[in-house]
């Protein structure tokens, strides 16, 4: 349950498998004639900042409310064309480092006892095979103390090879280059009085665009044959090996992290050369460390079958292998390490072949970013989710001017999506997603929630100004509905869907989406609960009280559905891949079966509906499907749409596909597996085996719990087999629910460890 592997390399970059440290990223094709490992470095990126913040928004602000609340859909969408959307309509996109190809020229045809493989544990890849009587074994792995990417390729006779160094289009027939040039260092005693390192190869980067960053990418190669023969020469830029033992290692700065970016990757070099086997050591070790806090493991597991294979068959080990692959991914794409521009994982986590990737490949924060985290604290890997609070950060400063100019509004606001540049205007011109400034708070709850896994109160009063500044734009922004009730948002809309009025006209927006309401209690809430937390006399408080006061309810349908709108509106789209009013089912926690059961039940009717209407056709809404579904605590609905996620949007390498891919669907995929075994959203509740199929047989070790609790146990056919392991992290009281809700118990010492049987603690 640990590994992917495979009986042929990779024909298409969806089948290469990933590494990396969090800021440098490789996709190993396990090529027997020409090796392609595709790299990436988080902070190549097209361009630099810019001024994007609509000048006329504010003056035109009332005109817009006026026209929603009219119904008044052409005013309101020229007004938003108009005034609203930003010039330029994009931010920045993410591209792709470069090429390293290792010319073998092993004639696939000849090459037998092929094994190609990613070892979840170690985070290594590996390809081993025999040509022509000689065995060739290849290891991969990337590094973060120092930061590099290591390969070693050996073989059991002295073998020849070139390494190429290119940046090129993610089609390789394309002949098009996108570096600034490439230099060859080999072994002669000019380029050691010249101080420079012997046998590398040097590519600058110049992404372009006003203001870009630069890249400075070194490739080096040494060999260390036990017979000292091995020999490294400098060929056309290229380098040529022959050698049967040669580490290559791969390093990387950019201009955003430092000025001095390209001494910096030289420095990273010389730190890594002497001492080979000692820094692939320790990184091995540091991936186990992180890796054995929590593991799932599911029966019957078919490890012994190719991973693209097992695809097709779909037997219970491959969730567990999905699930642990996912947090694999976590730990490799999101991760602070010695970065100094760390940044979250984004569309596609650090693994991008395209110079155009989809939608930029940007951070997408009406959904995408948010579930890249939904895994992170239940998963035991809360500093994965580090570098999205430091990106946080960044948007908190940017997004004052936005908020300000825009709205008129204090504290700071970011609307559907954001860029390396924490670009907080509106982005595309797209009706149903562009003016949505909403985005920034629900990055918020992450904050609070950090908390309530964690305990790291120096880590909620570090992110504390963050969330404040969020309250205030938001009781700023809050307007009197047309009845004088309640407080409502305005212009507001239900992310990237529409609607249809009572008169047929399609409409895009509103006054008080059902998200909106539900995104705002919940940071209005975390406001209060993280000023009594940190004893934090709040001036805000007051106000943030009477705004929660006056909130609009809820709204179940005339036809039973939960209302995606103020008004009992048609959907335009019924089958649509957002479920943005489900928001407060998961990941909010105000909708539960014991607490709300006419709002579940409503809710359930809703996700009814879009199944019959074609939801979760993309990898990423059929995750939340799966987490929505869990928590209705719907084993069946969970189990069919995971079989779906498996079956439709996951490519050979496991990757999830929007299509193409996004990596947003492997973390929910995984999160959702997590709530079919354990939730804790209630406070002081934690649910075993809540939407677990009855068939399922496993163990789970280390899962993380709110509250501060790490628990272990075994289940087989659905039910508790033997104890349940609870450790206390913090001391706080909860209360374990077993299945069927058959037994409780309460836990209050700090660092207490219990082992309890379900049998024993019956109601």
């Amino acid at each position: 349950m640990s590994e992917l592997w495979y009986q042929q390399p990779a024909a298409t970059w969806e089948e290469a498998l990933p590494l990396g440290n969090g800021r440098l990223g490789a996709m190993v094709h396990g090529r027997t004639d020409t090796e392609m490992i595709q790299l990436n470095e988080s902070t190549v990126w097209f361009g630099g900042p810019q001024q994007r913040t609509p000048e006329d928004a504010l003056s035109n602000l009332p005109a817009l409310r006026e026209a929603i609340r009219q119904g008044n859909h052409t005013e309101a969408e020229r007004l938003a064309t108009t005034y609203f959307f930003s010039n330029p309509a994009s931010q920045r996109h993410y591209e792709p480092l470069g090429n390293l190809f290792l010319d073998f020229e092993h004639k696939p045809e000849q090459v037998t006892n092929y094994r190609r493989s990613l070892d979840l544990t170690k985070g290594v890849s590996h390809v081993n095979y025999d040509y022509a009587n000689v065995h060739y074994d290849r290891q991969m792995i990337a590094t973060d103390e120092p930061s590099a990417l290591i390969m070693r390729v050996r073989s059991s006779a002295k073998s020849r090879f070139l390494l190429r160094l290119t940046r090129m289009s993610d089609l390789e027939y394309e002949s098009q280059e996108y570096h600034d040039w490439v230099q060859t260092v080999g072994e002669n005693p000019l380029s050691r009085a010249l101080g420079r390192k012997e046998n590398t190869i040097t590519m600058h980067v110049t992404p372009g665009g006003k203001g870009s960053n630069r890249a400075c990418c070194i490739v080096h190669v040494q060999t260390i044959d036990q017979d000292r023969k091995g020999k490294v020469t400098n060929a056309g830029k290229n380098l040529i090996v022959n050698s049967d033992d040669t580490i290559i290692y791969i390093v990387a700065r950019t201009s955003v992290a430092s000025e001095n970016y390209e001494s910096k990757a030289e420095w990273d070099l010389s730190t890594l050369g002497q001492t080979p086997d000692f820094v692939w050591y320790r990184r091995v070790q540091r991936n186990q460390k992180i890796w054995d806090r929590m593991h799932l493991e599911l029966e019957p597991d078919s490890a012994d079958i190719p991973t693209d294979k097992r695809l097709i068959a779909r037997d219970p080990g491959l969730v567990a292998l999905y699930h642990n692959y996912s947090r694999y991914m976590l730990m490799s794409c999101s991760y602070e390490g010695n970065s100094a521009y760390p940044l979250p994982a984004n569309l596609q986590g650090i693994w991008n072949p395209s110079f155009h990737p989809a939608w930029g490949c940007r951070f997408t924060i009406n959904i995408n970013l948010q579930m890249n985290y939904w895994s992170a604290n239940v998963c035991n890997l809360s500093e994965c989710e580090l570098p999205l609070f430091t990106h946080l950060s960044r948007l908190a400063i940017n997004g004052k001017n936005t908020a300000q100019k825009m709205y008129g509004c204090r504290g700071w606001t970011a609307h559907s999506n954001t860029d390396i540049w924490a670009d907080t205007d509106p982005v595309d011109r797209w009706m149903p997603g562009t003016l949505w400034p909403l985005g920034g708070a629900w990055l918020c709850c992450h904050i609070w929630e950090h908390f309530q896994f964690t305990g790291e109160q120096n880590t909620l009063r570090k992110y504390f100004w963050i969330l404040r500044g969020c309250v205030e734009f938001l009781l700023d922004f809050l307007i009197v509905d047309s009845q004088g009730k309640y407080l409502v948002t305005c212009p507001s809309l239900s992310p990237e869907n529409s609607y249809r009025d009572k008169k047929g006209q399609k409409g895009v927006f509103c006054e008080g989406s059902t998200i909106d309401i539900q995104i705002i209690n919940a940071v209005l809430r975390d406001f209060e609960s993280t000023t009594t937390q940190l004893k934090i006399d709040d001036s805000l408080l007051p106000q943030v009280r009477e705004a929660r006061a006056r909130l609009p309810p809820l709204i179940i349908s005339q036809n039973g559905y939960l209302q995606e709108w103020a008004e009992d509106h048609e959907e335009v789209e019924p089958g649509h891949r957002h479920t943005s009013h489900l928001w407060g089912l998961y990941p909010g926690n105000t909708i539960t079966p014991e607490k709300t059961p006419e709002l579940a039940v409503a809710c359930r009717e809703t996700l009814r509906r879009r199944a019959e209407h074609g939801g979760g056709h993309t990898g990423w809404s059929r995750a939340w499907l799966i987490n929505l579904f869990a928590r209705l605590q719907d084993a069946g609905e969970c189990q069919k749409h995971l079989g779906l996620l498996l079956e439709k949007s996951t490519l050979p390498n496991l990757f999830d596909s929007h299509p193409p891919f996004q990596i947003d669907g492997n973390f929910g995929g995984a999160a959702g597996i997590v709530e079919m075994l354990v939730q804790s959203h209630e406070p002081g509740v934690i649910r075993l085996l809540p939407a677990c199929p009855s068939d399922w047989t496993g163990k789970i070790h280390g899962v993380r719990a709110r509250g501060g609790f790490e628990l272990s146990f075994q289940f087989e056919n659905g039910c508790i087999v033997g104890e349940v392991l609870i450790c206390s992290l913090r001391g706080e009281e909860a209360t374990v629910v077993f299945p069927g809700e058959r037994g409780f118990r309460k836990f209050i010492e700090q660092g207490g460890s219990y082992r309890i049987r379900p049998e024993e603690y019956v109601r």
